[in-house]
């Protein structure tokens, strides 16, 4: 029997936990299958996935900066894909068939499982994430704050949805009784200049969360901690957004013996 092989595809992509992840869900579930990382440039991009159903495999995540790309190559896509304009998941079918998904949907609502509240939602960002959290906030009762260095950018993301969704390019004004705050953006990344709002403006309860997690706790999230706000790390989303590719590829669901977050927190050598 083959052995079911998957993979993450990314340029570059020596950066991404995913291996990390589904060779330990892998090892929890006693399957003997297979999970690599690939770097691919853009313009080889097609082809490679193109070459998919010939090489056998189960399927691939995909990160930046091919998630766009990844939604033009599939035959079929999700409701959920293509109402983001990006995938992160593509599945081959039994008939060679490309399926494109967004599972970074699923990661965003992993994420925000702490009562938010019913105020403000601040999203910076207009990219693949930002567009992935946007999807999600769109579907709840709340108004929503789009800030983008480029407005419009964000003006055209914002126009995807039938919904009021307020455009700018100033956090701080944003902020003002702000219940939510996510950074969709590289801003934090190590060798990434911060992102450093004032955040008094906000609610006292106010939940901050930072999709970045190379640092895991990110000056934003540290600024949070000290205001006495609640903060959520990019990790919650990674593995939340795992979760469902991990059982397209391997048709079973991980298991929930390994406290995944404390086991990537080791990885990146930092303290969960």
């Amino acid at each position: 029997m083959i052995r079911p092989f998957a993979a993450v595809v990314g340029w570059p992509a020596n950066h991404s936990l995913s291996p990390v992840m589904m060779r330990r869900w892998l090892d929890d579930a006693g399957m003997d299958g297979e999970y690599g990382r690939l770097e691919i440039p853009s313009d080889h991009f097609d082809a490679f996935c193109r070459s998919l159903p010939a090489l056998g495999w189960t399927g691939v995540n995909v990160t930046s900066p091919h998630k766009s790309a990844a939604l033009t190559a599939a035959h079929t896509a999700t409701e959920a894909a293509q109402a983001v304009g990006a995938a992160n998941l593509l599945t081959v079918g039994s008939d060679g068939r490309l399926k494109a998904d967004n599972t970074d949907i699923a990661g965003v609502a992993e994420a925000l499982k702490p009562d938010a509240g019913s105020g403000p939602a601040v999203l910076v960002g207009a990219g693949g994430a930002a567009a992935a959290a946007l999807f999600h906030l769109a579907s709840q009762d709340r108004e929503i704050r789009l800030v983008n260095r480029t407005r419009a950018k964000a003006e055209a993301l914002a126009a995807r949805y039938d919904r009021p969704v307020g455009v700018g390019t100033d956090i701080e004004s944003a902020l003002d009784g702000a219940a939510l705050l996510i950074n969709a953006t590289t801003l934090g990344m190590a060798g990434k200049p911060a992102l450093e709002p004032d955040l008094s403006p906000m609610t006292p309860a106010a939940l901050v969360f930072d999709m970045v997690y190379t640092p895991l706790e990110t000056r934003l999230l540290k600024a949070a901690r000290r205001s006495g706000r609640r903060s959520v790390d990019g990790l919650a989303m990674l593995i939340g957004q795992a979760r469902p590719s991990f059982e397209a590829f391997y048709s079973v669901r991980p298991l929930f013996g390994t406290d995944m977050h404390a086991h990537l927190a080791t990885h990146l050598g930092e303290t969960a």
